[in-house]
């Protein structure tokens, strides 16, 4: 029953994606250009998931899930060196390529060749990070 209910979100999460234009390149990269030819519309986009994400989030507030063991706890708000880093190397490569990871996978149907490619480079980051992230603990260690 989990993973039919995973099923049917991924595959809503996906569909919302693909309707509300986040899969479109052009229009993530005009929506990025703010000193440019500037799109707002996806912050609308943005609203219409952060505003329904929020309030389960209130509503959820001490129950349990009812297809799991706990809900995760939320993350500690630690503004440091990783997360800034981490944050701009994710807005780069989303500027530069014009999807992030949800829309991506969202693609990879219609994406053709170059969607492949990104998914691979960002499989690819994901097996990097750890051993970028203890360099970087060990550098920082140092001085």
């Amino acid at each position: 029953m989990r993973m039919l209910v995973a099923l049917i979100a991924g595959s809503l999460f996906g569909a919302g994606l693909h309707l509300s234009g986040m899969t479109d390149t052009a229009k993530l990269q005009g929506f990025l250009d703010i000193f440019g030819a500037w799109d707002p519309t996806l912050i609308f986009v943005m609203g219409g998931a952060i505003a329904p994400m929020a309030l389960a989030w209130a509503v959820s507030r001490g129950r349990k899930p009812l297809l799991g063991g706990t809900f995760p706890a939320p993350a500690e708000p630690k503004l440091d060196r990783r997360l800034i880093l981490g944050a701009v190397l994710f807005g780069i490569g989303w500027g530069l390529v014009g999807l992030c990871p949800g829309p991506a996978l969202a693609s990879l149907g219609y994406g053709g060749l170059s969607g492949w490619i990104f998914l691979a480079a960002m499989i690819g980051g994901m097996i990097l990070s750890p051993t970028a992230s203890a360099l970087l603990d060990r550098t920082a260690r140092r001085g």
